[in-house]
């Protein structure tokens, strides 16, 4: 995969003063005045917000988005939005022209007081949204704040475009009323369950480490109120039987523990649906201090799992106790191990699963209910040892997790589809990819750590207490470990703080590549560059492999780039987790925001991408196709936009109204004098002045800059400007002033011919160098050539007879040549014997005639000896060529 080469920063229709802008703002607040507050501390609820944690404010449905703002939800549909923009910028620009607006006028979809494609969500939450979770099937939202969660049923589409613009209310429920509440522990991550029935399946995990499996229906409010399995990791790690009692306490009494800071989560993630194996039934969880732990298989009571799921499980698991029954090497406790999952499995093949109705245009889901044994809660798995990791750092950001991306392995369909003659690999399974897992780990300084599961995690569980076949199982494992393949930095050592919470994006384009929103940049990484070759070296022994993958390990195989970085000044306000778009209309787009705006970045698509979004449309006969992009003369850059402390209002009428509420109002009426009042009023206003003024100064410093750099950036565009236009002057023959027009065919007809008859010449000058230093260079002949030379040597000896003799000076064998000259001798002594009884046959008495036809007989016989002779000659020189050209 090549490097993402950005086409445009963020368009017209998202910034001032396009309603799409508006979409990422919140509405412009009252200023107001800390000045004689009765309260000097700040509250729980401030506390709360300044707590560093993921900043996750944009989820995606289709090319519908919902941003939180504060504690408002902005829905909005962004082709609407885009082509909203386009139909009043066409209105705005044909009224200058004076030209006819009537077709504007009748489409009046886009007009000001009608659907503007966007809606405004109000929320039941107390506190700023941090986070938005969409299902897998776009009908559920979760709004997470730091202590709540609340599922709202999301609304139709159909609802952007309708006349209705006020703010409006979703049926939303709370999730835990009595688990999840600011009393408790803090909400780490809420994942919608890979295999949950129709994508109803909520997996909340908090920060002191419990888990919480929510199987939500509508149809039954209690399933919002309590969790249909809770784990608690601190007591799952120290478990020895899985008849104790792992679930979450019920009394908020939290007790010191050695594991409560060692077990504080930072993040937790599923694989996709699509992946082999274990993968999409285990449950990563990344704690704060650096420990990995993993829980397979944790499922719902009821789940629905692709169709080669259940089938690919089943294949290895029988071919591994296949291979372990005969084998003594092997311990007895993975043998046991083996077996219950076995069982497990056993159990699944006996269910008949039901089928339930899916979502339009996808087929019925199988629903099946969750094995009773060995048990419902797995056996935590952790922590892994990390091989190959790095040293400590001194810096206590390095080791600081905050956030956990998992790469499942793909399904072994060899294996799976050995002998079967239809394909049961669905849509919903990852067809490509490599056989072992990826793990990808982020710190807080923005260090991303790329590991390896070489041996794969698969399903345990603890033994029962009082079964005596499952004694092998209390026996401790060995611990678990990943190989630490890559390490790169993100962020530079000077954009390191302490409240950052770097988080990973999925990427719409590849399952192996991501991601990464600091703070203040964003980094794409891409895992393409290597991880198929080493699937390839690792599955196939071919010679030299462990040279490759030493290689390999050793070189820089990741590709890292950073494809945007705040301006020093805006990084106090940090970016949200990024979000991918791929759609026709928008293209290939990434989108974050900043409390202050939003942020896109739209990246240029490779051939085959577009080629693939022209086929999908479904065009009518007479659609044209779209002009192409005018050539781009300069690199797209960020559109810069003022600072926003230029638009906020001023705090000192605020002030000035306050003062007016309080003890110090007759001040404002009566002349100035000196008084510890006074004093105290003109401290404050210099506090609310100098805290105002720094920041406009700042902001004036900052456009002053920008209009600087714009001259430069003009001038430049200028320069290249003028280098195209004179090229194409050149090209097209107006870059001479003087002489006759020369029209544009016939100037580039000249010009080809000059650079035919340029190659010619040189084609033909470097013939003649070739051939002068053939002539003057001497090296020694190759054994190719000496043997050609000596089968030349022996095919004219063999011609002109110069060649080996014996010792007495005859030739060993009787060549073709001396049968020739044997030939040409004999062609002689029949010539002379002609002659000779020609002219014994004329009788010596001149007056004795000879007839005519006796004379003519003798010709004849002797013309047919001559042609007789003749041919022996041609055929003896024709098998003399023959041997010649063997």
């Amino acid at each position: 995969m090549q490097k993402q080469t950005i086409a445009e920063y963020t368009p017209a229709w998202l910034q001032k003063p396009s309603p799409g802008h508006s979409v990422f703002t919140p509405a412009p607040a009252k200023p107001t005045s800390n000045f004689l507050s009765q309260s000097n501390g700040i509250d729980s609820a401030s506390k709360r917000a300044a707590k560093p944690g993921p900043r996750r404010t944009i989820a995606r449905r289709g090319t519908e988005v919902f941003i939180a703002v504060g504690k408002e939800i902005r829905w909005a549909d962004l082709v609407y939005l885009k082509q909203g923009w386009e139909y009043k910028e066409a209105k705005k620009a044909a009224s200058r022209k004076g030209g006819d607006d009537r077709g504007f006028r009748e489409s009046s979809q886009y007009e000001a007081d009608h659907a503007q494609g966007y809606r405004t969500i109000k929320t039941q939450v107390a506190d700023d949204i941090r986070q938005l979770v969409i299902s897998p099937n776009g009908n559920y939202l979760a709004i997470l704040t730091t202590h709540t969660v609340h599922i709202a049923i999301l609304p139709e589409p159909a609802l952007l475009t309708a006349a209705d613009t006020s703010p409006m209310k979703l049926k939303s429920y709370t999730l835990g009323p009595t688990t999840h509440v600011t009393s408790q522990a803090g909400v780490a991550s809420a994942l919608w369950h890979p295999l949950g029935v129709n994508g109803t399946c909520l997996v909340t995990v908090t920060v002191d480490a419990i888990v919480r499996v929510w199987e939500l229906s509508t149809a039954d409010r209690w399933s919002f109120d309590r969790p249909t399995l809770a784990i608690d990791l601190k007591k799952l790690a120290d478990g020895t039987s899985v008849d104790e009692d792992f679930g979450a306490s019920v009394s908020g009494n939290k007790s010191f523990s050695p594991d409560s800071v060692e077990m504080d989560v930072a993040s937790a993630c599923f694989a996709g649906r699509g992946s082999g194996g274990w993968s999409p039934m285990t449950l990563w969880v990344a704690m704060r201090e650096g420990d990995v732990y993993a829980l397979c298989p944790l499922l719902p009571e009821k789940w629905s799992p692709p169709s080669a799921l259940i089938p690919s499980l089943s294949v290895s698991i029988v071919a591994k106790l296949a291979t372990m029954e005969d084998d003594p090497s092997i311990p007895a406790k993975v043998k046991a191990l083996g077996q219950q999952q076995l069982a497990w499995m056993k159990e699944i093949d006996d269910q008949d699963p039901v089928h339930i109705d899916a979502p339009p245009g996808e087929p019925p889901a199988e629903v099946f209910s969750r094995p009773s044994k060995p048990g419902k809660i797995p056996k935590l798995q952790g922590p892994f040892d990390l091989e190959l990791a790095p040293e400590e750092s001194e810096r206590e950001l390095d080791s600081l997790l905050s956030d956990i991306y998992i790469v499942g392995a793909k399904i072994d369909d060899e294996q799976l589809m050995y002998g079967e003659d239809v394909d049961i690999l669905s849509d919903e399974v990852d067809k490509e990819g490599a056989s072992f897992g990826i793990i990808c780990l982020l710190t807080s300084s923005g260090r991303l750590s790329i590991c390896l599961d070489l041996d794969g995690v698969e399903a345990q569980w603890l033994p029962k207490s009082k079964s005596k076949s499952q004694r092998l199982l209390e026996e401790t494992f060995e611990s678990p470990s990943l190989l630490t393949f890559e390490l790169l930095d993100t962020s530079r050592e000077s954009e390191v703080n302490e409240k950052d919470w770097p988080v990973f994006s999925h990427d719409v384009t590849s399952r192996y590549s991501f991601y990464i929103t600091n703070t203040s940049s964003i980094n794409f990484v891409s895992l393409h560059p290597w991880v198929f070759r080493l699937d390839g070296d690792l599955n196939e022994a071919t010679h030299g492999a462990e040279f490759r993958i030493d290689l390999m390990a050793r070189a820089d195989n990741s590709m890292r780039q950073r494809i945007y970085t705040q301006s020093p000044i805006e990084r106090s306000s940090p970016l949200a987790a990024s979000t991918l778009l791929l759609d026709p209309d928008l293209g290939h787009m990434l989108l974050s925001a900043t409390p202050h705006g939003p942020l896109a970045l739209t990246f240029e698509m490779a051939k085959e991408a577009v080629v693939d979004f022209r086929q999908s449309r479904s065009r009518s006969p007479t659609y044209e196709s779209e002009p192409d992009r005018p050539l781009i003369l300069c690199e797209p850059r960020p559109v810069y936009e003022p600072s926003h402390t230029l638009d906020e209002s001023s705090a000192l009428p605020a002030f000035i109204e306050k003062i007016g509420q309080s003890k110090y109002k007759r001040l404002l009426k009566e002349e100035v004098r000196l008084s510890p009042a006074t004093l105290q009023i003109l401290a404050e206003a210099h506090k609310v002045l100098s805290e105002e003024t720094h920041r406009i100064g700042i902001a004036a410093a900052e456009l002053f800059r920008r209009c600087q750099r714009l001259q430069v950036e003009l001038k430049s565009q200028i320069k290249k400007a003028n280098d195209v236009a004179s090229r194409v002057d050149a090209i097209t023959g107006n870059d001479v002033e003087d002489g006759p027009t020369v029209s544009v065919d016939e100037s580039i007809t000249k010009r080809i011919e000059a650079a035919e008859t340029r190659q010619i010449e040189l084609t033909d000058r470097i013939e003649r160098l070739r051939r002068k230093a053939t002539k003057g260079t001497t090296r020694e002949l190759s054994d190719k050539e000496k043997a050609w030379f000596g089968e030349v040597k022996m095919v004219e000896s063999k011609i002109d007879g110069r060649g080996e003799t014996d010792d007495s000076g005859r030739r060993k064998a009787k060549e073709p040549w001396a049968r020739y000259e044997e030939i040409k001798h004999l062609h002689e002594d029949l010539l002379d014997q002609i002659e000779s009884k020609t002219s014994n046959d004329v009788p010596s008495t001149p007056n004795i005639k000879v007839s005519s036809g006796i004379r003519k007989g003798k010709m004849a016989e002797i013309m047919a000896l001559l042609d007789r002779e003749s041919a022996l000659v041609e055929g003896a020189k024709s098998r003399l060529e023959q041997l010649r050209l063997s």
